[in-house]
């Protein structure tokens, strides 16, 4: 008997759940019930069903009833309750009225799987502007257009562009004059004298003298700095290049041209220097003054008179160039970027002027 009972209620709490879960529920609200001519209200339509139920709302033109026009339909919203066993259908209507009058709105209906349902009926109430009859001269008809104050911020752009626009215009006039003339650049460059062999010679033997490198255990690399300033004075000096050539092949070529003194302290320095270069000879401190005192002795003595009494004056060089086609193509693209500027600020300028004025 208990068991026949136990089952008997389970049949029934099946039976309730699935009549629970088919219940279809369909509201309307509407967020105003009294409006002016031209405001809006909202209709608000809610479904409330079974998530496997499908739903069609009304399909609603631009008018609901006559004098109630609709402005705008929303999308439907769908909301999932109860573990997406029901859901909620939204769909707004924006309405609004030009005539003043208590309007009834019918019930909305809405069909669930091919079953109606009606939400129940609305009132809205539409009021009209008063109007004092009794004294019209209190009335006052439309106002002119009022002019808007000046202010500094709407013109900022406007006449900083202007502004702007002054030094290209300038800069576009150079540049259109300079590819117009097509003249020949011309430059002139100031020529340094060329120092006379004995002094550059002379300098060279300074900074020598200056480090001291023979002091510092480093007579190979005291021995030709030395050999290479003679070396570079003699071609200077007398014409030949000395720079390729050995030692006993500079002092024959100097006896061949009748250059007869001191070449024997000349060839003394070459010998010491080629011992020191190739026979690791170490030479005494002594020998490497007697050297550079031989080096000095041979530039004075071989030196022009008329280089030394001379004074070397700069020279000044006139280049002519013409002018290149990659100037000439830098000319014509810089136009352009300034014509196109200069037009795209006159535009923007103008139709400011034309907004603000």
């Amino acid at each position: 008997m208990n068991r026949n009972i136990f089952i008997i209620l389970l049949l029934l709490l099946s039976i309730t759940n699935k009549a629970t879960a088919q219940v279809v529920t369909v509201e309307a609200k509407i967020d105003s019930l009294q409006i002016l001519i031209g405001e809006q209200a909202k209709i608000q339509l809610q479904v409330a069903m079974d998530s496997k139920q499908k739903a069609s709302f009304p399909q609603l033109t631009d008018t609901l009833v006559r004098g109630v026009e609709i402005v705008e339909t929303s999308k439907i919203d769908t909301q999932y309750l109860n573990d997406k066993q029901r859901m909620l259908l939204t769909q707004e209507y924006t309405i609004t009225s030009f005539d003043s009058a208590l309007y009834y709105l019918p019930p909305l209906s809405v069909m669930v799987d091919d079953k109606q349902y009606k939400s129940r009926a609305l009132a809205l109430k539409v009021y009209s502007i008063p109007v004092d009859t009794l004294n019209p001269d209190h009335f006052f008809g439309q106002k002119t257009v009022m002019k808007a104050p000046f202010a500094w911020e709407d013109w900022r752009g406007v006449i900083g562009l202007s502004l702007l626009g002054i030094p290209l215009l300038i800069l576009l006039i150079y540049l259109v004059v300079r590819i117009r003339d097509n003249k020949p650049i011309i430059r002139k460059v100031k020529v340094e004298p060329k120092l006379p062999p004995h002094v550059l010679a002379m300098k060279h033997i300074e900074k020598v003298k200056e480090e001291k490198s023979w002091q510092k255990d480093q007579p190979k690399e005291y021995y030709t700095e030395l050999t290479d300033i003679i070396r570079t004075y003699i071609k200077d000096r007398f014409g030949f290049n000395a720079l390729e050539m050995t030692s006993s092949e500079i002092i024959d070529k100097l006896l061949e041209m009748k250059e007869k003194e001191d070449l024997s302290e000349l060839k003394s320095l070459f010998q010491t220097a080629d011992l020191v270069k190739f026979a690791k000879h170490n030479p005494l401190i002594n020998e490497n003054d007697a050297n550079l005192i031989n080096a000095i002795e041979f530039i004075n003595e071989t030196k022009l008179v008329e280089e030394e009494n001379q004074k070397p004056q700069p020279t000044e060089i006139t280049i002519i160039e013409k002018r290149s086609l990659r100037t000439k193509i830098i000319l014509v693209c810089g136009i352009l970027f300034l014509s196109l500027s200069i037009i795209t600020i006159i535009v923007y300028v103008i139709t400011q002027l034309i907004n603000l004025l």
